[in-house]
């Protein structure tokens, strides 16, 4: 089984964008926003991208596993960003264009302070020990995810430390048509990068848990394979996003065989999102959790009764709530 990347960067997009001076659909108080061309992106094709594995991009937060404190914990993405007075220095070097000297960074002294245990993405280039932001100015990194933090309490929601468990989403593996919901040993998902969607998160676009019952959980980056995507031409992708069942979906991610990510997004083709009837929640959905003997569970799933339940789709387990 190929292994799948995991999301320690900035994905690039599968066609060249170009930023366009039109206020954001994506963003709000974003007064550009950047578009597909119909150009495959070099990178794209230098990573084999025809034979890559496409996967549906699921909307919601960046989480990481890794150790913390000797044992399996989640992590939060938080980025290291520049300081006012740093980030108008490089804006103004950024429409310099033609300045020939190679902007300089003092990481020490232009960065915001972060957590001790913060720590910087795998693919964040290091200079004289340090991590170094890349061309854009981007520095992402992780922070663990403490119980008791409110700036991450849903993500708390989705893991126990003391179980050593997280609620993850993910394919049946004996209906892969049908989703299911369960415990995982966050051993068994140590280094892997996740998705945290749910009630109070990115607005919740695929309508998850309620206000009085707010439910989070977390979606194993690649675990959605899409099956019948046309070929890589910008009319057949957009036809196929706006018309396809399975095209309702926020975007696509290829896994590449060097281990590369590449992304497209709805918004870099001019199409809505969030939008109703996602393909996501479409789908059956069987709830694995004996609710019974797991506390944890229980918090978010307390009106189920039984070991195994089966729903239409995601909103419907909370329609009695």
């Amino acid at each position: 089984m190929r292994r799948l990347g995991a999301v320690q960067q900035k994905i690039p997009c599968v066609f060249i964008t170009e930023v366009q001076d039109e206020p954001s659909s994506k963003r709000e108080h974003q007064s550009f926003k950047v578009v597909a061309t119909e150009t495959l992106n070099p990178l794209a094709v230098n990573a084999d991208i025809q034979s890559a594995l496409p996967t549906e991009k699921v909307d919601g937060t960046c989480c990481y596993v890794a150790t913390h404190k000797g044992v399996p914990y989640l992590w939060a993405r938080l980025d290291r960003k520049p300081t006012k007075q740093a980030e108008k220095r490089f804006k103004r070097y950024l429409r310099s264009n033609g300045s020939s000297k190679e902007f300089v960074w003092n990481v020490d002294e232009d960065f915001k302070s972060v957590s001790d245990f913060w720590i910087p993405a795998k693919e964040v280039k290091h200079c004289n020990g340090k991590p170094y932001p890349d061309g854009n100015g981007h520095m992402p990194g992780w922070v663990p995810v403490e119980n008791g933090n409110k700036q991450y309490c849903w993500h708390s929601r989705a893991v126990n430390y003391e179980r050593g468990v997280a609620i993850v989403l993910r394919p049946n593996a004996e209906d892969p048509g049908c989703l299911e919901i369960c415990l995982v040993s966050l051993s068994e998902i140590l280094e892997q990068t996740l998705e945290l969607i749910g009630t109070n998160i990115n607005g919740n676009p695929y309508g998850i848990g309620s206000k009085k019952n707010p439910f989070h959980l977390l979606v194993p980056h690649g675990v959605f394979q899409i099956k019948d995507l046309p070929p890589l031409k910008h009319n057949s992708l957009v036809s196929w996003f706006d018309s396809c069942h399975e095209g309702k979906v926020e975007g696509i991610v290829w896994h590449c065989s060097d281990g590369s990510l590449i992304k497209l997004h709805r918004h870099h083709l001019g199409l809505r999102w969030p939008i109703p009837d996602s393909y996501l929640n479409t789908r059956p959905v069987t709830v694995s959790v004996n609710v019974c003997e797991s506390e944890f569970a229980a918090r978010s799933l307390s009106q189920l009764s039984k070991d195994t339940h089966r729903f239409d789709r995601l909103q419907d387990i909370f329609l009695d709530v």
